[in-house]
């Protein structure tokens, strides 16, 4: 992969919104949380230190390289070599990755998006990196995706007990600058040709500098977040289980490590999340 070409310097964010998750088949269960997030400029970090971010060191929020891709101490030289296997050369702009942190010590990562940018600012591919609560992680590559616009991958990687490892997600990514930063991820999983959504769920947050203001804010307002961020799933898992929805057993993990986005697709029709209120 061609060197990166030099960036503005620019800090990391935390981001305070919601996670939202709707299942509507064969009983409809709904439910949105409270979250906060990170949203790191790996670029920047690389070139400029982490600033107030701890990284890779014993803190009450910090972020850690190994929690990431194939648990290397850098995360970011992963990513780009990823990027060059898949020939994509000319992201040569900043890779912002959304991610929880660990709080406590402790970190599940559902999904962390890494957004990266060609050297004038636009979106060049997105990273979806899953995890499992079985210490499973898959990553779905999106080539030329844009923002506001729909594009797919097949589902090859099993996540919930409760749904199929077969038909195709469906994602969405929405930022804005003004008249405050925020940002959405939204994925839809269709689980049959022809049918409606079973899963709708998205992330979003208002974005702001991370500081020891914004980190202090973060751990009082949710002093154990990434525990109830397991907690909370298997909660689900549980409620399902007693609406007798479908249980699918856990499959061998797929061969490949990187599933490519299949296609974009047209414009969604559906409005994208509320506007989550800010804790």
């Amino acid at each position: 992969m061609k060197s990166a070409v030099v960036l503005p310097a620019v800090t990391a964010q935390i981001g305070f919104g919601q996670v939202r998750h709707t299942r509507h088949r064969p009983q409809r269960n709904a439910f949105a949380y409270p979250t906060y997030f990170l949203m790191l400029p790996m670029r920047s970090l690389r070139a400029n230190g982490p600033g107030y971010l701890a990284r890779n060191r014993r803190a009450a929020l910090s972020f850690h390289d190994t929690d990431h891709g194939d648990g290397r101490s850098d995360s970011l030289q992963w990513l780009e070599n990823l990027l060059g296997q898949h020939g994509i050369d000319d992201a040569q702009g900043e890779i912002w990755l959304h991610t929880y942190p660990r709080v406590l010590g402790y970190s599940f990562k559902p999904v962390s998006f890494w957004y990266c940018h060609r050297a004038d600012g636009t979106l060049r591919a997105v990273l979806a990196e899953v995890n499992n609560t079985f210490g499973e992680r898959h990553c779905y590559l999106l080539d030329a995706p844009r923002y506001g616009e729909p594009c797919e991958a097949a589902k090859v990687f099993h996540v919930s007990p409760f749904c199929p490892v077969r038909g195709r997600y469906r994602f969405v990514f929405m930022r804005t600058l003004s008249p405050s930063p925020r940002t959405v991820a939204r994925i839809d999983y269709f689980d049959a040709p022809g049918a409606d959504a079973l899963l709708n769920t998205s992330v979003s947050g208002h974005l702001e500098p991370l500081t020891t203001a914004s980190i202090r804010r973060a751990l009082w307002s949710y002093p154990a977040m990434t525990i109830g961020v397991i907690a909370r799933i298997h909660w689900q898992a549980l409620r399902l289980w007693f609406k007798r929805a479908p249980f699918f057993r856990l499959p061998p993990a797929p061969g490949d490590f990187v599933t490519p986005a299949l296609r974009a697709v047209p414009p969604v029709t559906t409005e994208p999340p509320p506007e989550p209120s800010r804790p």
